[in-house]
């Protein structure tokens, strides 16, 4: 995996041939030391709609499809 690629799971399958992913980050706070979860959510590019809700994709970055789209579907590891 490289630097523009993420794993995340599908939260929203409502728009055609767009799902929505939540990508989990941890680290650690500078002063208290508590670890932190921060989350953020990607518009990724699903050509063939084959991903459904809770399923683990991989993907990566690209050139813009629309306004917040520029993410593309690579593969699907857990349906």
């Amino acid at each position: 995996m490289t630097s523009n690629q993420k794993i995340g799971i599908v939260i929203s399958k409502k728009m055609k041939k767009t799902v929505s992913v939540i990508v989990e980050s941890k680290y650690k706070h500078k002063k208290y030391y508590k670890i932190l979860v921060k989350l953020k959510k990607y518009l990724v590019h699903d050509e063939d709609n084959k991903c459904s809700i809770g399923d683990k994709i991989l993907f990566k970055q690209c050139k813009p499809i629309s306004k917040k789209k520029c993410w593309t579907l690579i593969n699907v590891f857990t349906k």
